[in-house]
């Protein structure tokens, strides 16, 4: 875990991400330590690598860190699973220790982004969350709010106003967690598995498995369509929309115009290395 102290931030430091998510632990380097002043570009992130947030191996992270950063180095964590996120500091720690490898890690907040967050209970808001808003304040339109539509274990689609204020949103339940439910609460409902990655057959459901895959797929769809819409009924109609998450393909067509922006949340979290920079 992390000392009372949060490691600092140097200019010279290469900067590590972790955007420990529900399923998956997304890691990525700091490639361009933008923005600044003159501009609204994102840090650029390459080397990403997933790992498992339920079946951690401190040997997968060893492997990606001798490519990745091979010397001294600060990582970033942004954690919405404590279970994962402590197993994953704990062998940050012990490769640091052991291998005489100089890693420092820093866990971050919503007080560590670049960003105004206007809900009751700030601290209680995904992390995720507002490392998305955070980068879509970057990218968004001058003058114009952002929708940020996440497509992960949970799907959320979040309000960012004009003045780049997050508003709060929306969340539900993504394909696999609705199958999982619909499997775990009934007695004769076959667990469907793959909703994620693939359309859903057309109506009607000519099996079981089929109708279970066209209601949660059909379903989510609409219901992202729709709480876009309303997000544009309180931002403008020439609200950008910006995509992410890994079965953000499910829904893609459902949102014409939407930016897609595969890497948004670990670019907001990078966002925070500027900032711890700057204090």
């Amino acid at each position: 875990m992390f000392a009372s102290r949060p490691a600092p931030i140097c200019p010279g430091d290469t900067v590590l991400l972790a955007d420990v998510g529900n399923s998956r632990i997304k890691l990525a380097v700091v490639s361009d330590r933008g923005p600044d002043a003159a501009d609204r570009r994102l840090p650029a992130v390459t080397k990403r690598q997933d790992l498992d947030s339920h079946a951690f191996r401190p040997s997968n992270l060893k492997a990606w860190l001798d490519g990745a950063a091979p010397s001294a180095a600060v990582i970033l964590v942004a954690s919405v699973h404590d279970a994962a996120a402590a197993r994953l500091e704990a062998a940050v720690a012990e490769l640091s220790a052991t291998r005489h490898r100089p890693l420092r890690q820093r866990r971050i907040g919503h007080a560590d982004l670049p960003l105004e967050v206007a809900v009751a209970e700030p601290h209680r808001v995904g992390v995720d969350r507002l490392a998305g808003a955070a980068a879509a304040g970057c990218v968004r339109r001058p003058g114009c709010g952002a929708i940020v539509v996440d497509c992960g274990t949970a799907a959320t689609v979040d309000l960012v106003s004009a003045t780049g204020v997050f508003l709060g949103g929306a969340i539900l339940p993504g394909p696999a967690l609705m199958a999982r439910a619909l499997a775990e609460g009934t007695s004769r409902l076959p667990a469907v598995a793959a909703l994620e990655r693939s359309a859903p057959p057309a109506m009607p459901g000519r099996s079981t498995e089929e109708a279970i895959a066209a209601g949660i797929g059909w379903g989510i769809r609409g219901a992202i369509e729709r709480l876009v819409a309303e997000g544009k009924k309180s931002l403008g109609p020439d609200t950008d929309v910006i995509l992410t998450g890994g079965w953000r393909a499910a829904v893609r067509d459902a949102l014409p115009g939407a930016i897609e922006m595969p890497e948004l949340v670990l670019a907001g979290i990078a966002l925070a290395a500027e900032r711890a920079c700057s204090r």
